[in-house]
């Protein structure tokens, strides 16, 4: 492939509305919102660019949220760094909740400074919701 093929397929990939991309800086605040994130949480790019990630965390998750990533923006290391799936609930724009699977891939500077962190998300709200109700009625038997 050539660089500008490159460039075509990152592009093509951060704009895709298949997976939601998000970017935010050291201290959390939107800098990157593709179309994908626009479709599982229902916020324009817009309305979340220059906002903190709050707007998209439960109020109960916030705290341990946080605590997790500015130590992640501290010391550069993730204990999920490497390709592992993540799976958190997360908030719509209508207040609702989903759960959301994403990876997480950290931004930084020449001198390995943590500039910030990126998630691949997706929403697996209804893939969560069969799997609880199979719990319950497997637990009923």
């Amino acid at each position: 492939m050539t660089e500008e093929d490159l460039q075509r397929l990152g592009l093509a990939l951060l704009n895709s509305p298949a997976e939601a991309i998000v970017y935010s800086d050291r201290e959390g605040i939107i800098r990157f919102w593709n179309a994908g994130a626009e479709r599982v949480f229902g916020f324009t790019a817009e309305e979340t660019l220059g906002r903190s990630l709050d707007i998209i965390i439960p109020e109960r998750q916030r705290p341990r949220h946080w605590e997790g990533y500015d130590e992640v923006m501290k010391t550069g290391v993730s204990r999920y760094g490497s390709g592992d799936l993540l799976s958190v609930p997360a908030t719509r724009k209508d207040g609702s909740r989903i759960s959301v699977e994403f990876t997480i891939v950290s931004l930084t500077d020449a001198d390995g400074t943590m500039l910030g962190m990126a998630a691949v998300m997706r929403d697996v709200s209804a893939r969560f919701d069969e799997l609880k109700a199979l719990r319950r009625q497997i637990a009923g038997r």
